[in-house]
């Protein structure tokens, strides 16, 4: 767990032994630094900053490009300040040209992340589930993801190369544009949005060997929920599951002012809700309070 004095950790080659490891990595979605906190409580390995869930709690609204190089890069940088595990964030378009890489990876880097997945989508992007999407030519995706190569400091850093190119020129294309990206030096591919379960085993048959692959079990998103077995068979070394931890929280909160607007006070719904004193312990305060003995020069 991350204490504030926590020591040294070395997430990048903690993150490649994971992809490198039998059978997928399960990665679950943070859109903050609670829920991050959360995952990691709950045992998992690494934590996945997801753009839609940071769009959807930064500014209340849909992933379509909203947020900026910086509230991203920042939203990671808390994250990554809760946890001791490896995170992986979205790291959208790159947030311009190849030029802009070379910054959006400095700056993921320096942010602490373990690894970011940039897509070949026309800026602004889109969420990868959503109708509407564009790419940018194969050429200038090679151009980005190269620029990332030579921009990032510690080569332990994981590049993921995502493309969206199934849903807009068919899965052939998509399949080829990650075999380019791969070439241009991207550690990992993501092929975004097959629709059925004879593509996602196209897409993993036809790239086996080149690289590790990863599969975005969006819930409710357009890609069949396959079992963790099975994706495990197909060949994946990593599944994220971007927004089931959004959803929960949307639909607890609802839960809440329901009870609220009903009832006139939460009263009836705190059976169901952590105690007090459990939130603050989540949240490090019996850490807080140590430290605070430390520093006063109190005892005991």
């Amino acid at each position: 767990m991350a204490d504030l004095l926590g020591g040294a950790r070395d997430p990048r080659k903690r993150l490649r032994e994971l992809i490198a490891a039998p059978g997928p990595l399960v990665a679950p979605g943070a859109y903050d630094a609670l829920t991050a906190r959360l995952i990691e409580q709950a045992g998992f390995d690494v934590v996945y900053m997801t753009g839609f869930g940071a769009t959807a709690s930064l500014i209340g609204r849909p992933d379509v490009g909203l947020l900026t190089g910086t509230e991203m890069i920042d939203n990671a940088r808390r994250i990554v300040s809760a946890v001791d595990v490896p995170v992986i964030a979205d790291a959208d378009t790159g947030y311009g040209n190849a030029l802009n890489v070379v910054r959006t990876v400095r700056a993921y880097e320096q942010a602490g992340v373990a690894g970011v997945h940039l897509e070949d989508q026309v800026s602004p992007k889109k969420c990868g589930h959503l109708s509407g999407k564009a790419v940018i030519p194969r050429e200038e995706m090679v151009g980005k993801l190269e620029a990332a190569v030579a921009a990032r400091r510690d080569p332990d850093f994981v590049l993921i190369a995502r493309t969206d190119a199934a849903a807009v020129h068919g899965l052939d294309d998509a399949i080829e544009r990650a075999r380019a990206y791969a070439g241009a030096g991207a550690d990992v591919l993501f092929v975004e949005a097959p629709t059925s379960e004879e593509d996602i085993a196209t897409v993993a048959s036809a790239l086996s060997g080149v690289a590790p692959l990863v599969f975005n079990w969006a819930e409710g998103g357009r890609t069949p929920p396959l079992s963790l077995d099975r994706i495990g068979e197909l060949g994946f070394s990593v599944v994220v599951y971007p927004i089931g931890a959004l959803l929960a929280a949307t639909a607890g909160v609802r839960a809440l002012l329901e009870t609220v607007r009903r009832d006139g006070t939460p009263a009836a719904a705190l059976p169901g809700l952590p105690s007090f004193g459990e939130f603050t312990d989540l949240i490090g305060l019996p850490e807080i309070t140590t430290l605070e003995r430390r520093f006063s020069g109190e005892s005991g």
